[in-house]
């Protein structure tokens, strides 16, 4: 316990101050030196379970955190499954009151006017305009290759620290109650930039309380993919998946907001749950076989 201790120590240390002083220096989200920031911000768990793992406890990397890269269909699964969870987000999405299916895209260009400047709406609307096939199936194919090469990268900043020493310290946990506190700890650690709209630029304060839920409902389906693959690299590459497609959950969508629609809202709630739902169960018929 105490190595994972200084280890979410460290990795909030180093996040909290990047993100500090991204903002006290004047930084604002949407932004090139956000993304930067960003993509820097994710490196600060790996960079800390590393230093933890291997500079101060010296003890091995690669095996007991989980690097290998031996596929199987389980990284597979990681590649396609984030895809699904959007196109369902999507589909609960429209069950909400207000919420209506928009094939031209006009509920998604309404929320980005927000927060994007004139001239780069202008040039998502051209490029919309402009492309021969729809938009959505451009975004998919973009996002899949994203997920498995540049995000899983990213990815791997991240998952390094929460599925590699983190899920190997706590394995004595039990696997319901190591996701759930994983995720616990995952949702908080992302406060300073969902405060500064990331995610939730609606519902900033709220939206912290939001991905901290979102964190421990993703987190067993993270974990148990790790577990399975044996290896993190499949949780790297379900995360940068994640983040490639999560946006296709609200592409066609128009009214709702931020906290309903989508894959983070209580839409993507809904799915996800019954995703734990069903994995529960799988866990159960699991051990029942092996009596």
């Amino acid at each position: 316990m105490k190595k994972s201790i200084l280890f979410i120590g460290l990795t909030f240390f180093i996040s909290w101050l990047l993100a500090g002083l991204f903002y006290f220096f004047g930084g604002r989200w949407n932004t090139p030196s956000a993304t930067i920031v960003a993509v820097a911000y994710m490196f600060a768990p790996m960079t800390s379970a590393i230093i933890v793992q291997k500079f101060i406890y010296g003890e091995p990397v690669k095996k007991p955190l989980g690097i290998s890269f031996k596929l199987n269909r389980w990284f597979l699964v990681a590649w396609l499954l984030p895809s699904l969870w959007a196109i369902a987000s999507a589909g609960v999405s429209l069950l909400f009151p207000g919420v209506e299916y928009s094939p031209n895209m006009e509920g998604m260009f309404e929320r980005f006017r927000e927060i994007l400047p004139p001239e780069r709406m202008e040039q998502m609307k051209a490029q919309a305009a402009s492309s021969f096939v729809h938009p959505v199936f451009l975004a998919l194919i973009m996002g899949l290759v994203a997920g498995v090469t540049i995000n899983a990268v990213a990815g791997f900043g991240e998952e390094l620290g929460w599925r590699g020493l983190l899920v190997h310290e706590w394995q004595n946990m039990g696997f319901w109650k190591s996701s759930a506190l994983i995720g616990f700890v995952w949702g908080i650690w992302h406060a300073p930039f969902i405060l500064q709209g990331h995610n939730y630029p609606q519902h900033r304060v709220a939206g912290v309380f939001m991905m901290i839920i979102w964190c421990m409902l993703m987190s067993p389906i993270f974990s148990y993919i790790r577990l399975r693959a044996k290896s993190v690299i499949a949780a790297a590459i379900l995360h940068g998946s994640l983040n490639g497609t999560a946006g296709l959950s609200i592409m066609m969508l128009k009214g709702g907001n931020d906290m309903i629609i989508g894959l983070p809202g209580i839409a993507g709630f809904v799915v996800l749950a019954f995703v734990n739902i069903g994995l529960a169960c799988h866990l159960g018929w699991a051990r029942e076989d092996q009596q």
